[in-house]
């Protein structure tokens, strides 16, 4: 758990604290009300649109149901005149525009259902009537605590979610009739687009390869890339990445289907000193600031670790080596950046495009026609970009 801060509340005439944490970077809550099974959910809306976050000390299961009573009115759309809803349309002009206020409104969506709050005991229990038993799912998440803590009951259910994730698995492709399987940990980000991981798989190895089978993963995440390339039978893999929890998850997934002999993973950034015949990179796709620690997988503050992959690819490349990167072109369907710039990026980094194999995205928000970036998603392409040095 990162470095503790304090929370502080009043439980009658009785001062009260315990350790904050929120994976969000929020910081403890000014204003707390203690709130039981009598809180109604309207009185909650309120007091969370205030800015009064309610710890609960009633019952764990009506606590649940009064977080999704939260969710129903933050998502219930709000009553507008048809006039009040032309002019708003007329001021949404572009993809960037609508992209801005789904990030704002999922912003003040998170603030809002984050105002209710669970106390957890220093062994990782819940002392609320009918809890269940998040013990394993915590320790997994926070490690071992000495003192009582207090977090988001929506951080808590996530946590829960991420355990089940690890314990059953995302089936990733098929080996000799058997399933191979990663298991993400909590706060490493699951690999559920398997369009991307079908790209890795698939397209033909660099004649490089012949020579020195080695290759290099840039950002290994769950290790699900490494452990690809590890199946194409590249006798020795190099996985990078900086994220302690994204370390040990790839461990904890190479060392399940036995890869450990094929597979380093080191905590750098970006490139280790060695040169390889292949380097593969899949970095976030989005160029814009995460709000949690959980999005630095989705998004790349100022394209800085694209930028960064591109502008050293060439030191760390053999001879007819190359360099792969995966991307889908959704930020220019946003408008958070062009074609133009990425090719021009390539070009200044000294390197060709030797090849790109591209593939349309399979996941439920393409076809969902309610997701506020419908449009974007509808055109989105994912591509492996084939990389050489000039």
């Amino acid at each position: 758990m990162s470095q503790a801060k304090l929370l502080q509340w009043l439980e009658g005439e009785q001062e009260c604290s315990a350790q904050w944490h929120s994976e969000n970077g929020i910081a403890p809550h000014k204003k707390i009300q203690i709130a039981d099974d009598t809180l109604t959910a309207d009185i909650a809306y309120r007091l969370a649109c205030e800015g009064t976050a309610m710890l609960y000390k009633g019952d764990f299961q009506n606590a649940r149901q009064l977080l999704q009573a939260l969710a129903r009115r933050v998502d219930k759309p709000p009553k507008k005149s048809k006039r009040a809803d032309r002019v708003e349309k007329d001021k949404i002009k572009s993809a960037l525009d609508v992209f801005n206020l789904h990030r704002l409104s999922q912003s003040q969506r998170a603030r809002i259902l984050g105002m209710l709050l669970i106390q957890i005991n220093p062994d990782h229990s819940i002392p609320l009537r009918r809890a269940p038993d998040v013990t394993q799912a915590c320790l997994e998440a926070y490690g071992k605590q000495n003192e009582s803590y207090v977090i988001s009951l929506r951080e808590l259910l996530g946590v829960i979610s991420a355990h089940e994730w690890r314990k059953k698995g995302v089936q990733v492709l098929t080996r000799d009739d058997e399933e191979v399987r990663i298991h993400p940990h909590y706060g490493v980000f699951s690999p559920v687009r398997g369009e991307y991981i079908e790209l890795v798989l698939k397209t033909p190895l660099p004649s490089a390869m012949k020579k020195e089978s080695l290759a290099i993963d840039i950002g290994v995440g769950t290790g699900v890339l490494a452990v690809v390339l590890a199946l194409r039978d590249i006798q020795k893999i190099i996985a990078t990445d900086i994220d302690e929890r994204a370390i040990v998850c790839a461990q904890d997934n190479i060392a399940r289907l036995g890869l450990q002999s094929q597979i380093e993973i080191r905590k750098t950034h970006l490139f280790p000193p060695e040169k390889a015949a292949l380097i593969v990179c899949n970095p976030p796709w989005l160029p814009a600031r995460p709000s949690s620690s959980l999005e630095h997988a989705v998004y790349d503050p100022e394209s800085q670790m694209l930028k960064g992959f591109l502008g050293n690819l060439k030191d760390h490349l053999l001879p007819n080596g190359e360099g792969w990167l995966i991307l889908s072109d959704i930020a220019e369907h946003l408008g958070l950046r062009t074609r133009e710039v990425l090719l021009d990026w390539i070009e200044q980094a000294g390197l060709t495009v030797l090849g790109r194999v591209d593939t349309k995205p399979t996941h439920h928000k393409v076809f969902d026609k309610t997701d506020a970036l419908h449009a974007a998603r509808s055109k989105e392409v994912t591509s492996l970009w084939r990389l050489g040095v000039k």
